[in-house]
């Protein structure tokens, strides 16, 4: 065989044409949902509040998170500053498509509990950059809510991440949610979403989230860091996760509207 042409077939076919297929994005959202999370969860947040002028508010609240087989109940509450003391927010997800979630919360000036409804879950919780939506699913992703592609690769913070491009499956949906598309950044190693782009409904950008310090807790990828900049409001939203225990017990009363009126 003449050597030149040996060395181009050799060149073909030990020379790999294209990288290798990149994973569904549909097989991406079930490695999210999937993720181990615990059973249940306490800690506190700390909400660093900053508008577009530099005024900084400081929001300190204790969380709760439990796993009911396939329903997870979320509980916050707020302990400072004086002024937003004892106002509680707790949502039950379902992880049936055809039941809505119930959201509900209390606003101690009102003295009462207002539930939010499954059209309101696009608004934003409590003067933050995330919508009760956001709050709703944490770490994880919306599987009905979507049409979703893998769409390249990329790296945040040195981590190797899959790029998932979310479309919402409706018009309706979308109005509800408040974002036409989103763009997630998924490290997978570890399954987690270290940053989300959003656009809002008329495909301008709206908002980047970007989720930092990842380490483990007592075996689970935990993110201590979250931050957001509303790109319309000039506004930014710092979460900071601290005193984080997956092996403490909680107390099922601490996921009912009656403890959201009574408090701690």
């Amino acid at each position: 065989m003449n050597m030149f042409i040996y060395i181009i077939l050799l060149s073909v076919f030990s020379t790999p044409l294209f990288s290798a297929e990149l994973m569904n994005a549909e097989e991406i959202a079930r490695h999210i949902n999937s993720r181990d999370e615990g059973i249940a969860v306490s800690r506190f947040l700390t909400m660093e509040l900053t508008d577009k002028r530099g005024k900084q508010r400081i929001r300190k609240t204790h969380a709760f998170r439990k796993y009911y087989d396939d329903e997870k109940r979320t509980a916050i509450f707020y302990l400072e500053p004086k002024s937003i003391k004892d106002t509680a927010f707790l949502t039950y997800d379902y992880q049936a498509a055809n039941k809505d979630d119930d959201q509900w919360l209390y606003l101690p000036a009102l003295r009462k509990v207002r539930r939010i409804s499954a059209s309101d879950r696009g608004d934003y919780f409590l003067g933050t950059d995330f919508t009760y939506e956001d709050i709703k699913l944490e770490t994880r992703v919306s599987i009905e809510d979507y049409n979703r592609q893998t769409i390249g690769e990329d790296e945040i913070d040195g981590f190797h991440c899959l790029l998932i491009e979310s479309i919402p499956v409706t018009d309706e949906i979308a109005a509800e949610l408040g974002y036409s598309r989103v763009q997630q950044c998924v490290d997978d190693q570890i399954w987690m979403v270290r940053q989300s782009k959003m656009w809002d409904l008329n495909g301008n950008p709206l908002k980047t989230i970007h989720s930092s310090d990842i380490r483990q807790v007592q075996g689970i990828w935990t993110q201590h860091i979250l931050d957001v900049v509303n790109h319309k409001t000039g506004h930014q939203t710092k979460f900071m996760f601290s005193d984080v225990q997956y092996d403490k017990e909680i107390n099922d009363n601490l996921f009912t509207k009656n403890t959201l009126k009574r408090g701690l």
